[in-house]
């Protein structure tokens, strides 16, 4: 008797733990209108209409539905968020998935993947929760609106588990975001500063152990150590084109480049195509140049305040 209490604190333990959202958000979820979608639960046996009222089957029960109270709308049925609807061939739309679902898909938390998903600049933070960038909705991003709480969140159509950039992001990011991003010959050479590299080696260690390519980025490195602040060196951008930034703070999603070269026409003819990319895909940048080296201390954190990043 003892053992079958605790078997049954576990799991309401469980239950008050996990989140649930409405039919409605459900229906948001799996890209589908919300007559549709309480239409084939019907046909599930998940759910029943009974006097002008949708209630809660024992079959809905053993899929996790339950009933919730709302002061202002009253009962209604809710289900786990990262529950799997089997959605109709016949002509249903493709479901959207959320961050949970595509977490489970690549074994990691929801949390993590947000966080990744912020550091490619596909999502970013506001009041209530996250929204998608202009990069993320053209990928398929769109924000929704949880009806109870007030929350924000971004679903996404189900093929952006096979995005390259996503899973080339998931399995090159290190454990630690100080630790330069490793990158492999033929990334090298399909790189359009494949002559630079050559040119410039990482053979300059900076006070974190990151090797850059001259003594500019190991003060700038440096710096951004002595702030504290967790950087990557020589970052992909998050998109198709095969181009590095030189720095990247994750926490923010910031990028920095530095332009050494000023006086070479080949080193501006790529440093104009990089900053179009910039401009292009709306992702944070800051730039330096020799003369803000000489006085780093001096430049450097008045360009991060502008992106709300305080190291004084």
């Amino acid at each position: 008797f003892v053992n079958r209490n605790s078997e049954i604190q576990s799991i309401n333990k469980k239950k008050e733990k996990m989140e649930y959202i409405s039919t409605t958000t459900l229906a948001n979820e799996c890209n589908l209108q919300t007559s549709d979608l309480f239409n084939l639960l019907k046909k599930l046996n998940w759910i029943d209409r009974i006097n002008n009222k949708w209630i809660l089957t024992e079959t809905g029960k053993k899929k996790g539905g339950i009933l919730k109270n709302h002061p202002k709308f009253g009962e209604f049925i809710a289900w786990p968020e990262d529950i799997d609807v089997p959605l109709d061939s016949s002509g249903t739309k493709s479901k959207l998935l959320n961050a949970t679902n595509i977490g489970k898909h690549f074994n990691i938390s929801s949390q993590r993947l947000n966080l990744i998903l912020s550091e490619l600049g596909w999502i970013k933070k506001n009041l209530s929760g996250w929204e998608p960038t202009k990069l993320g909705k053209s990928l398929g991003g769109k924000q929704f609106e949880h009806e109870v709480s007030g929350g924000t969140y971004v679903l996404w159509p189900d093929n952006i588990v096979n995005n390259k950039i996503l899973i080339t992001s998931l399995s090159e990011t290190p454990t630690s975001t100080t630790d330069t991003i490793p990158k492999s010959d033929n990334q090298y050479k399909n790189s359009n500063s494949d002559s630079f590299r050559e040119k410039f080696p990482a053979t300059f260690r900076t006070k974190d152990g990151h090797f850059v390519r001259s003594r500019a980025e190991v003060i700038i490195d440096n710096a951004l150590y002595d702030y504290n602040l967790a950087h990557a060196y020589e970052r992909k951008l998050p998109i198709e084109e095969d181009i590095y930034a030189d720095f990247f703070i994750p926490s923010e999603g910031v990028y920095i480049e530095f332009w050494g070269l000023e006086d070479d026409p080949k080193y501006n003819e790529r440093k104009k195509i990089k900053q179009e990319i910039y401009k292009n895909y709306d992702f944070k940048l800051i730039e330096l140049n020799d003369n803000d080296i000489s006085n780093l201390d001096d430049h450097l954190p008045k360009k991060l305040l502008k992106f709300g990043i305080k190291v004084y």
